[in-house]
């Protein structure tokens, strides 16, 4: 298992999101400027002293960055009990790996799929495979690594399309699907006995949004890029940082500390372990 991102890519979110020059930066760390641009640039990885140094520069959480990036902190796997109701697709895009999802009410075979992971044909194939029956398709944000192949997707199902408002333009095909849903925050989806609830969560795109569900008794949350284990994705633009900070910090880890977290990228993790770990927690 590895990390989604590496200390020289939060070094960069943080930094760019907040709008700071390596100089001013570098300064706030008490690092010389060369040693900075070395650590993000990824050439090496940063001392614990260091480490401490860019959270306080940053406004990070000093001892989940050095626990996560210099003492090689990863989550614990995903619970079995995910898989009974979750199938993950992987794809990918100039070889970066992007995930989606496709949630099932195993009772009455009904099916949401959670971004295309860039695979339409596995999304579908999924489908068929489980013999499941798509009621919709729920967009986290519609950059391309997420959106792209729905439009063959929702050539071959005819359902509606969730996705935040602000995020349309992201999605040029969009026109072509018969139902677009901008959902308000706390939308419910129903998908069988199941009820997928909305949660508003801009700062990666404008209109980003995760996807909760409370199955077999238990909750779990799919995040898009709004947060990945032990870090976030950028903000783009970068203005959004302070928003999406927000709700990594209001909304997506103030969920039941037991919420399964599923993100479009890197390894699942946990509520819990992301309110310990997440340096931008």
């Amino acid at each position: 298992m590895t990390l989604e991102d590496e200390f020289c890519d939060v070094l960069k979110k943080a930094r760019m999101g907040r709008g700071q020059s390596i100089a001013h930066a570098a300064d706030a760390a008490h690092l010389p400027h060369n040693e900075w641009e070395c650590l993000e640039h990824g050439t090496r990885l940063p001392s614990e002293r260091e480490a401490s140094g860019v959270a306080r520069a940053l406004d990070l959480k000093s001892e989940a960055l050095a626990s996560v990036y210099v003492r090689g902190w990863l989550p614990a796997y995903s619970p079995e009990w995910v898989s009974s109701l979750v199938v993950t697709v992987r794809g990918a895009i100039g070889g970066y790996e992007v995930k989606g999802y496709v949630l099932y009410d195993a009772r009455t075979r009904q099916a949401i799929c959670i971004d295309t992971a860039y695979n339409a044909t596995a999304m579908l194939s999924v489908l068929k495979a489980n013999r499941l029956t798509l009621v919709g398709v729920c967009l986290t944000h519609g950059h391309r690594d997420h959106a792209g192949g729905l439009d063959r997707m929702v050539s071959e199902w005819h359902v509606p399309v969730y996705l935040g408002h602000g995020d349309e333009p992201l999605v040029p095909w969009m026109s072509s699907v018969e139902t677009v849903i901008v959902p308000d925050d706390q939308h419910i989806i129903a998908v069988g006995d199941l009820t997928v609830r909305c949660v508003a969560t801009p700062g990666h795109t404008p209109g980003g949004f995760c996807y909760m569900v409370h199955a077999l008794g238990r909750p779990v949350c799919f995040v898009g890029d709004t947060l990945f284990a032990g870090s976030v994705g950028r903000s783009n633009p970068f203005s959004l940082y302070a928003e999406h900070l927000r709700s990594v910090r209001q909304r997506v880890l103030q969920l039941d500390p037991a919420t399964v977290l599923l993100p479009g990228h890197g390894p699942p993790t946990t509520v819990n372990e992301e309110r310990q770990y997440n340096p931008f927690g």
